[in-house]
């Protein structure tokens, strides 16, 4: 709605994990390296932690954007049964029908496994909201670390979640699980030093030809808000591009922000309004509250499409992909063709 205003070429704030939007602060670029590096040497067993909204998900898009030499199932739904969750990893490493009995499935999964190991990929199963599983499921995730050859694991496992994972971790049943794990990486919340250059760096993605509109005052106001977390930054600042869009105002000041943190928190007494002026409602969730096109609404999303980018999605073809991670990560040891 505002971004003819702001002449930008689309949102610069939204609330999809958007690896081209990545701001690389000094924890996600040591996550990111971490993780090509464990992909490449063929670590086993991988964990990634961070607050809710702090990056993973946008980390994991770009992982497997630029790891060509491996080859993804990705898992995105952890609240299954140990049966469903072995199923559905064969079925997102293509395997399109999935033998009926378990026995069947495991010795699949090791023909499969050992099969793109002969043809060069590296086969990994990423688990996002890996916080989520059940013991038992943990449990049948450590009993395929054991597909291994007498030099190196043939199935990379990737458990990505929110810091109550780290907690599950550490339980007692589970420390055989714990014991495998040989890389861990947290994501840390944009520090006020970061917030700056975060909302700078959303900006000129979303193809804005003017500078960042946001006052001193109001970063200041947006930092504390949100904790330093990306996502409610997020919220906060597309609802204050909303908020000034409204109004005809081309700068977004200390004002605008308590506005829109009233309407995000309306239960909290220090920020309830004042006047009965009618505002644009907002909400936690990316954005005014608004009707959503049916054809998003409908739409059915497939873990493989959620977790991999589009065309239009993808950095400038130009550099090489190797330039791109070397750009995000801060890599200079990969190296590939353009």
């Amino acid at each position: 709605m505002y971004e003819e205003f702001f002449h930008l070429r689309k949102s610069p704030f939204g609330m999809n994990p958007d690896p081209g939007c990545l701001f690389m602060t000094t924890s996600h670029r040591e996550a990111f390296a971490s993780l090509l590096y464990a992909i490449s040497s063929h670590k086993g067993f991988i964990v990634l932690t961070g607050d809710a909204g702090t990056g993973k998900t946008s980390l994991l898009r770009a992982l497997i954007k630029v790891a060509d030499s491996a080859s993804f199932s990705v898992i995105l739904t952890p609240t299954l049964s140990a049966d469903e969750f072995l199923e559905l990893a064969l079925l997102d490493f293509g395997v399109v029908d999935p033998p009926a009995s378990k026995a069947q499935r495991i010795v699949r999964l090791q023909e499969m496994l050992l099969d793109m190991r002969l043809r060069g990929k590296s086969p990994v199963l990423v688990v996002d909201e890996a916080h989520k599983l059940s013991p038992d499921v943990l449990e049948e995730i450590r009993l395929l670390t054991n597909f291994e050859t007498t030099e190196q694991k043939l199935l990379q496992i990737v458990l990505a979640g929110q810091n109550d994972l780290t907690s599950t971790l550490n339980r007692y049943d589970l420390r055989q699980l714990k014991q495998r794990i040989e890389v861990r990486m947290a994501l840390k919340p944009l520090s006020s030093a970061d917030l700056k250059g975060y909302l700078n760096h959303r900006w000129q993605h979303a193809g804005a030809d003017i500078p960042l509109p946001f006052t001193a005052e109001a970063i200041t106001l947006i930092g504390g808000a949100s904790h330093g977390i990306p996502r409610v930054v997020n919220a906060i600042c597309d609802n204050a591009l909303l908020l000034a869009y409204a109004g005809g105002e081309a700068r977004i000041g200390a004002a605008h922000i308590q506005h829109v943190l009233r309407d995000l928190d309306p239960s909290d007494a220090e920020l309830t309004p004042r006047n009965g002026a009618a505002r644009p409602r907002a909400n936690l969730n990316g954005g005014a509250s608004r009707e959503e096109p049916p054809a998003l609404r409908n739409s059915p999303i497939s873990p493989r499409s959620f977790l991999s980018l589009e065309e239009d999605e993808a950095p400038n073809k130009t550099p090489s992909r190797l330039r791109w991670a070397e750009r995000m990560g801060s890599l200079q040891n990969r190296n590939q063709k353009p």
